[in-house]
């Protein structure tokens, strides 16, 4: 089965995504304490995720699969808070645009290396000279969005 029907709902993630900045910016200015506009930016998160959870919880996870993981496998949602956190602090400061722009590219770049290592478990993809190139042109486009 093609997995190409989930492109538009990955596109559609993404486009949400710039959402969060903007919100989470005025969310920021409403309350002042940037901390405080952080843990109230989770707290749906949380409580929409433990609703589904409630709602279906099941496949429970298996002993050997919680021994076999990761150390670093749970700590994904720490990392993407730095990502809220700083759009929090910083979107009213550079405009959505850059700042998306910025925080898609160094993503882009991100995966790049990830890709190309092979780390946190993916299927390695080397990096070439079309990967590069395009990693570069991402690089070129959010600098004439942040300049202009």
């Amino acid at each position: 089965m093609s997995a190409a029907w989930l492109y538009p709902l990955i596109l559609i993630a993404g486009a949400l995504q710039a959402w969060g900045p903007p919100m989470n910016g005025a969310l920021r200015e409403a309350v002042t304490n940037p901390w405080l506009a952080s843990t109230i930016s989770f707290l749906p998160v949380v409580a929409f995720m433990g609703l589904l959870f409630l709602c279906m919880p099941r496949p429970f996870p298996t002993a050997d699969g919680v021994a076999g993981m990761p150390w670093w496998a749970p700590l994904g949602g720490i990392v993407g808070s730095f990502a809220v956190i700083c759009g929090l602090i910083f979107v009213n400061k550079v405009g959505a645009g850059a700042f998306a722009g910025l925080t898609i590219t160094a993503n882009i770049l991100m995966s790049l290396l990830i890709d190309h290592f092979g780390m946190f478990g993916m299927e390695q993809h080397s990096l070439n000279l079309w990967r590069v190139l395009g990693g570069a042109l991402m690089v070129a486009g959010v600098a004439l969005v942040a300049l202009f």
